[in-house]
């Protein structure tokens, strides 16, 4: 009896620890641009790009990716690029809430300016001037993440509505200076909070005495300078020499541990039958 008291406890708390494990939203397409399938450390199924439009590549192999694990450097390693604009149409069956993450590494050019490329969906422009490597360095993991909403044959994304049917065109155009390109990209049945996160870029992280004082230099600030803080910078120390530093990965383990956790008193309940 008491055996069977404690298997069905250790049933529910493995339950409770693989619905941790997989507390991430719906994801109903994801394509690993460039290259082939591939299960992230989430759990999310990447197909091998179906696009035979562009060029692939794999010269992101020759580095080290940074604010990503080891397993998922591959997502950031391969991609697709064109001479031209190019997309992908996924297709998007009922009304919700979605977003969209698209994942980017500058892998080739080693300052700002020479690659800066626009992204639409559905005919909108959502992300406008992407430098990559002026958000986040070269070698350095970035995400876009875009939410949207389907309701009723129209699309919500930014404010503004556009007419829907059945499927998106996320499409990366030519911009200002070289090829539109794209390292992976999903959609997923959800909230931005359901949205797996990145580490926080290596040196943007400051010491809240730091933040209070910035916030009383900022109302001093003249309007020339809110200006230009307007568009994003890459961190000053753009070389790390451990790559994993800033990955708190003991965060991503523990409801691991918790489920390995749960396994055993099972295994003890069956050894004992």
């Amino acid at each position: 009896m008491y055996g069977e008291k404690a298997c069905l406890l250790a049933f529910y708390i493995l339950c409770i620890c693989l619905s941790v494990v997989e507390s991430i939203g719906q994801v109903i397409w994801a394509v690993n641009s460039g290259g082939d399938s591939h299960t992230d450390v989430h759990g999310i199924r990447y197909q091998k790009d179906p696009l035979n439009v562009g060029i692939t590549s794999d010269f992101g192999r020759s580095l080290i990716i940074q604010r990503v694990l080891q397993q998922d450097q591959i997502l950031y390693q391969t991609e697709r690029y064109h001479h031209s604009s190019f997309g992908y149409d996924i297709p998007i069956k009922d009304d919700g809430q979605y977003v969209l993450v698209m994942k980017f590494s500058e892998v080739y050019f080693s300052s700002s300016d020479m690659k800066v490329f626009n992204i639409k969906l559905n005919e909108h422009t959502i992300v406008e001037n992407l430098d990559i490597y002026h958000l986040a360095g070269r070698g350095v993991a970035h995400d876009e993440i875009i939410p949207f909403t389907v309701k009723k044959a129209k699309l919500t994304v930014q404010n503004e509505q556009i007419d829907f049917k059945e499927s998106i065109k996320v499409e990366f155009e030519k911009g200002s200076a070289d090829n539109p390109k794209v390292n992976a990209i999903y959609v997923m049945k959800g909230t931005i909070d359901d949205v797996p996160k990145l580490s926080p870029l290596p040196g943007t992280e400051k010491p809240a005495q730091e933040e209070e004082e910035e916030e009383g230099d900022d109302e001093d600030t003249s309007t020339t300078a809110k200006q230009e803080s307007k568009r994003p910078r890459r961190p000053s120390e753009a070389k790390v020499t451990d790559p994993y530093a800033s990955e708190d990965s003991s965060s991503m383990m523990w409801p691991v541990v918790i489920a390995i956790g749960a396994f055993v008193p099972i295994a003890f309940c069956l050894c004992k039958l």
